[in-house]
């Protein structure tokens, strides 16, 4: 696992990043660096990593910012580093999606350890996101890996598309109205323009039915919306 898993290390704090670079080296994972969060953030988008040891103090921006925009996207691993020892800090990170939050001064071999297990965590979940899979026409849809294709080409999709988009195909030929969309996919809790839901819909029409010029999602007036063959 080591020896094929990259982790981008993202500290500005120079002599923690090469610590961290060389001891993580010495282990067989292969590593970046960047100290920079705007352009961490973009490297993110751009290449592809195991894992993402984040620091939460960056420059033009910092890490918690990071974590919320990368969960829109992607699942991939992230432990926050950080020298904030406080409660509602680990608290925030965790609830932007954070699989792990370590603080400063950190032991190397329970970092390690908990390196190992969140990459180990995340096969895990892709394997079983492998074997379980929703098929819709020429759309495929894996559960907890955040992807979908159609024609075999990945269509990009916010985490929020995604989540509406799994419930859909959850319950293929099913219509469901607007609050039982709201209530499972933006929560009880939720205050706003229930309008959000039509809203929701068109982003993923013009995602999917318009580009690849197939019909996917069919509204039932005064109803809600399902998916159908």
């Amino acid at each position: 696992m080591a020896d094929s898993a990259k982790i981008f290390i993202v500290e500005d704090e120079r002599p923690i990043a090469r610590l961290l670079q060389l001891t993580l080296e010495k282990q067989g994972f292969k590593t970046a660096i960047e100290p920079n969060g705007r352009r961490a953030y973009e490297r993110i988008l751009q290449e592809k990593y195991d894992l993402i040891l984040l620091d939460v103090m960056l420059p033009e921006m910092d890490g918690m910012e990071i974590c919320r925009r990368v969960r829109e996207v992607s699942d991939v691993p992230i432990i926050m580093l950080t020298a904030r020892d406080e409660v509602i800090d680990k608290v925030e990170g965790l609830d932007l999606g954070a699989d792990d939050y370590v603080t400063k001064p950190y032991d190397m071999d329970e970092l390690l350890a908990r390196i190992r297990g969140a990459i180990r965590r995340h096969s895990e979940r892709v394997r079983a996101a492998e074997e379980t899979r929703y098929v819709v026409k020429n759309m495929i849809v894996y559960p907890e890996r955040y992807e979908v294709t159609v024609n075999g080409q990945q269509v990009e999709l916010t985490h929020k598309e995604y989540e509406l988009l799994k419930y859909l195909v959850e319950n293929k030929r099913t219509v469901l109205s607007r609050d039982q969309i709201l209530q499972t996919v933006w929560g009880y809790d939720y205050i706003g323009d229930t309008n959000v839901v039509d809203v929701y819909i068109s982003y993923l029409r013009s995602k999917i039915d318009d580009k690849f010029g197939e019909k996917y999602i069919y509204t039932t007036r005064g109803v809600g919306y399902a998916i159908r063959d």
